[in-house]
């Protein structure tokens, strides 16, 4: 495929700038194919033809494993490109695979920020869950997820071009921004939309969750407790230093033109987008390995079925915290029926 582009504009800066660095992406991309490609069909595969019923969670799980599955696809073309040095697939392939990584890490985070706010309304309102669990509304909310999500991409599609590397042969496809007005946005919205606000809502979820079950009688950690912090710990790990990069380079962009500081920034983001890019991969191979180890105790009785028992007992441990709930909510309510009619026989005597 041949490429005409002006090579006036290239960088000396890129992801494939440094065969070092490259050699060490495209290893770690490899495994993370090699690990979760199956690994997330496996999961897709569960789900819909071995799990004998589809809950709240297990939608959510099945959502969060196509999308991390459909990046899983993408990866050998980005390990083509970091092997080559070279970006040979056009504008286009460019634009439409950095727009689909963007909108799998908005997905993903959206998808566990759901299960954090289902877990919240299950534990702290569990009268309130029936209105949130009927498969009409669960269908809307997704709907309208995967609608902010593929809006909330559209940067890449924008500012992603193909360009000629600057004093070396071949070609990259990169972020190319005509002023640092264009930059600030683009990596302001992702910062915002992929990761302060969903993991402020987390947070506030959680919070919320443990002072309900400190203020209850079952403190016990069910199975769906820790699987669904273990995906959000796991998910913040991998994506954090990628957000830290992001906020270097907005630095950058607000930086005074010529400053040691913005050369210094400079240099950090370009060499540390690459890094923190093959890391966020990572997360997307994750999930599958976090199922394994918390349904290993399914696999010598349910053999290949393991998962999808995991995914059941995980939706019976929801159902189970909130009928605790409500049943102590009901004692409670018992208790202060039986106190406020003994005050009132007391009166009348």
């Amino acid at each position: 495929m041949r490429l005409n582009h002006n090579c006036s504009t290239g960088l000396n800066e890129t992801i494939v700038s440094s065969s070092s660095a490259t050699s060490i992406g495209a290893l770690i991309l490899t495994f993370v194919f090699l690990l979760g490609c199956p690994g997330n069909i496996f999961v897709i595969w569960s789900i819909l033809a071995r799990a004998r019923q589809q809950s709240v969670t297990t939608l959510l799980i099945l959502n969060l494993a196509i999308a991390d599955g459909s990046l899983m696809a993408l990866t050998p073309f980005f390990i083509a490109y970091l092997v080559m040095m070279n970006w040979v697939l056009g504008n286009v392939m460019c634009k439409v695979l950095f727009y689909l990584c963007l909108a799998n890490m908005y997905a993903s985070i959206q998808l566990i920020m759901l299960m954090s706010v289902y877990r919240l309304v299950s534990v702290v309102w569990p009268k309130r869950i029936s209105v949130i669990t009927g498969k009409k509304t669960i269908m809307r909310v997704l709907g309208v997820m995967w609608m902010l999500v593929i809006v909330a991409s559209i940067p890449a599609l924008i500012y992603r071009n193909v360009r000629c590397k600057k004093n070396h042969p071949g070609y990259v496809c990169d972020s190319f921004h005509d002023t640092n007005g264009e930059v600030v946005l683009q990596y302001t919205l992702e910062l915002v939309l992929g990761f302060v606000v969903p993991y402020g809502v987390i947070v506030v979820s959680y919070i919320l969750i443990l002072r309900k079950i400190r203020q209850t009688k079952f403190r016990r950690r069910i199975r769906s407790e820790k699987l669904i912090l273990a995906i959000v710990v796991t998910f913040c790990l991998f994506w954090v230093p990628y957000h830290v990069i992001n906020m270097v380079q907005v630095a950058w962009a607000l930086s005074p033109e010529g400053s040691p500081k913005k050369k210094l920034l400079g240099l950090i983001w370009q060499r540390g987008r690459a890094v923190t890019s093959t890391i966020a991969f990572i997360s997307s191979c994750a999930n599958p390995v976090l199922y394994f180890f918390a349904g290993k105790s399914y696999i010598r009785r349910e053999g290949l079925e393991f998962m999808a028992r995991l995914f059941e007992g995980t939706a019976l441990d929801f159902g189970r915290k909130s009928r605790m709930s409500s049943q102590n909510s009901r004692d409670k309510d018992k208790d202060a029926e039986v106190v406020l009619k003994d005050k009132g026989d007391s009166s009348t005597n």
